[in-house]
């Protein structure tokens, strides 16, 4: 008999590109559930932090729901997070788009991109993204393999980045530490490499 498809918790801080998300991991084999109950969240086998919006009202719908509580318990029991441009600067420090914490699973902090020339902000379309360490979600992609961005906050390459993508600078397109992942690219908006994404990501899920 087959086995019922893992639960994938979206969370929903108002902030998130919810339905393509929710459809790609649909496709990806997974169960997707948007949810801003920390309890419906926590119950879950992975879960999915979207963003598209500002910094400081991304990490306060977490903070006023208790989503962020989630994500740190996931994080500390290895188990899988996912998180989605704006997400991946929600797991960091902090961002220079704003003035509250992030949540610190990553070390570093977004800095504004920068204009110049033929070099605009945001940065919005198909990027080159070249894998700078080996990572069980990059497996058997190319290096470098094409993304789908809009952001105009990234943060730089640091311990934690595990691809880079350059937009008039360099800058981290992935980041990774333990059990969290994070793109500043849409893999849902990015074709099949990023649904192949989305499947490692079901694959870690089913195996939590």
């Amino acid at each position: 008999m087959p086995t019922a498809p893992p639960v994938v918790a979206v969370l929903d801080g108002g902030t998130g590109n919810l339905r393509s998300v929710t459809a790609a991991i649909r496709r990806a084999g997974g169960r997707a559930v948007v949810t801003a109950d920390h309890r419906v969240a926590r119950e879950a086998a992975a879960l999915v932090l979207p963003g598209v919006g500002a910094f400081d009202p991304g990490i306060a719908a977490l903070r006023s729901t208790g989503l962020d509580r989630v994500v740190r318990a996931f994080a500390e029991e290895g188990r899988p997070v996912l998180g989605v441009c704006l997400g991946l600067q929600l797991l960091h420090e902090g961002s220079d788009e704003g003035t509250s914490p992030g949540l610190g699973l990553l070390p570093g902090r977004a800095r504004r991109l920068r204009a110049a020339g033929s070099v605009k902000v945001p940065h919005m379309g198909w990027n080159q993204v070249a894998w700078t360490t080996s990572h069980p979600f990059l497996a058997d992609l190319g290096s470098p393999t094409r993304f789908y961005f809009v952001h105009s906050y990234a943060v730089p390459m640091g311990p934690a980045a595990v691809a880079s993508t350059d937009h008039g600078a360099v800058f981290a397109a992935a980041c990774a530490r333990g059990s969290v992942f994070a793109t500043q690219f849409h893999p849902e908006r990015s074709g099949a490499a990023g649904l192949a994404l989305y499947r490692r990501l079901v694959e870690a899920a089913r195996c939590s």
